[in-house]
């Protein structure tokens, strides 16, 4: 079970997991996931529990966001919310990107932070934490991925310009979650 409604991170996930022949799933809708707060470890956490409570499951949850050097780290667990309410991803690219528009490009660095957690039933939680360090474009680029993917870019390539599988090697979230196998695999059966 994967504290999530959103479908890119569920494939994401379930790619990145794919070692384990696990069935991943979404987490179903009457499930009320917690409200978040402003810190990645306490979300990813409260996600996982909520949902291993609900289903008897072991269960994952993470939490990630974009963290800005020109901006003080923002928008940061807040990424998700950046902009106000009601914006798609490309809408919270495009204020994101009128907020640094004055910013020059060797000032540009930003990095992914990503938080993914387990749970068991019983309360059980392991965490693992993962970087993807890269910089802002002044457009997007690219196609592949969701949020703020196509703004960020490792090297020359933008993640959301990145095949899945090179992506995932990189990512934030893959790298927490691969950090999370041990873990898992003491936990499943």
């Amino acid at each position: 079970m994967l504290a999530t409604r959103n479908p890119g991170k569920l494939r994401e996930v379930a790619a990145i997991l794919a070692e384990l022949a696990l069935r991943i799933e979404p987490l179903d809708a009457s499930v009320a996931l917690p409200e978040e707060g402003d810190g990645y470890e306490s979300n990813a956490v409260a996600k996982a529990l909520a949902a291993a409570r609900a289903t008897g499951c072991v269960a994952l949850g993470d939490d990630s966001g974009l963290e800005v050097d020109a901006l003080g780290g923002a928008p940061g667990p807040l990424s998700a919310r950046y902009g106000g309410p009601g914006l798609d991803d490309a809408a919270r690219c495009a204020a994101l990107l009128e907020a640094l528009a004055a910013v020059p490009d060797e000032e540009r660095s930003a990095r992914f932070v990503c938080v993914a957690a387990l749970a068991t039933p019983q309360g059980d939680v392991a965490t693992a934490r993962g970087v993807c360090e890269g910089h802002l474009l002044r457009a997007p680029r690219g196609s592949a991925g969701f949020g703020y993917d196509p703004i960020f870019a490792v090297g020359a390539a933008t993640l959301a310009e990145l095949p899945a599988a090179a992506k995932d090697a990189l990512s934030h979230r893959g790298r927490a979650f691969r950090a999370l196998l041990p873990a898992l695999r003491t936990h499943i059966r």
